[in-house]
């Protein structure tokens, strides 16, 4: 559903949100070794998502990423989504077709927008913050 490199984008700010919870920075290459990434591969989704100001990086010897404490509670999936892969997942047709709406509807149209609503409810409402929280406390992993 996510091209891979929003997957990754996904996972990276995840990472990096439990990380400066924990008042930590951390390096590109800290960051694709967590999430399984090649390292250049990562290093180009990071600089997406910091110039949608959903990370921030840091330059210098201390240099890496992080996210502001006070911003954590307020990043929404739909950001890290929206700055990888843009909008497409909400409109994009369940089986692929270049033309499928409601005049002229592919034979899963009516059953995939509801999905695709409830997908799009679920990241616009859930924050970095409680995603790194399931972490923290063990109830999710980002690795095997």
């Amino acid at each position: 559903m996510f091209s891979k490199a929003c997957e990754y984008g996904i996972k990276a700010s995840i990472f990096i949100a439990f990380s400066s919870s924990e008042g930590k920075r951390v390096t590109p290459k800290e960051i694709a070794e967590e999430i399984n990434s090649p390292q250049a591969f990562t290093a180009k989704i990071l600089q997406a998502l910091a110039k949608h100001n959903v990370i921030n990086s840091v330059k210098g010897a201390y240099g890496g990423f992080e996210i502001d404490k006070n911003n954590l509670s307020k990043i929404k999936l739909a950001q890290i989504v929206n700055a990888i892969d843009g909008d497409k997942i909400y409109r994009g047709c369940g089986l692929g077709l270049e033309k499928c709406d409601e005049n002229h509807p592919c034979p899963v149209h009516d059953k995939f927008k509801s999905i695709r609503n409830n997908l799009q409810y679920m990241l616009e409402n859930t924050t970095l913050e409680e995603l790194a929280l399931d972490i923290k406390s063990g109830t999710s992993f980002l690795k095997v």
